[in-house]
């Protein structure tokens, strides 16, 4: 006789759900089962969504047309957190949103100069401490801009 698989979490995505975060997709990634659903058009069967769902998610104030997407964003931001999926095993911890809804600082990649652009010099220097200092600051300013930002705008 075959055993039913028990999940841990049956998700189904809908505008009406919980908003999707960094803290919601860390406690998804500890579970063992999974299983997201996901609507098309007009969601799925209200007695469905009763009886089966465990968590019920939204990824934004907006209505798409289907939840395919959203299973994906989903999908995508639980499975890097996983151990071995990223190359550095520590990258996960380092993103925005992981200590709370503080923005990463900046990225920057070779080569130091491109069309007259410049990597910051601090970046350049090798001292570990300044470059810290640097990035925490940048991080600072950077979520204090978004979110002020994302306050005003009446887009």
């Amino acid at each position: 006789m075959k055993s039913e698989v028990k999940y841990d979490h049956i998700i189904f995505t809908t505008p009406k759900g919980k908003l999707f975060d960094q803290k919601y997709a860390n406690r998804l990634s500890l579970s063992k089962n999974l299983l997201i659903v996901a609507g098309h058009y007009k969601e799925i069967d209200d007695r469905v969504r009763e009886y089966f769902a465990t968590d019920e998610i939204s990824i934004g104030n907006y209505v798409l047309t289907g939840g395919e997407l959203p299973a994906l964003i989903i999908t995508d931001a639980i499975i890097r957190l996983i151990p071995g999926v990223l190359n550095d095993s520590e990258a996960a911890l380092d993103d925005s949103f992981q200590d709370g809804e503080i923005i990463e600082a900046p990225y920057y990649t070779r080569p130091a100069e491109y069309r007259g652009l410049k990597v910051p010099e601090v970046l350049l220097s090798g001292n570990e401490k300044e470059i810290k200092k640097w990035k925490q600051e940048q991080s600072r300013i950077l979520t204090e801009k978004w979110r002020n930002f994302n306050k005003r705008s009446t887009i």
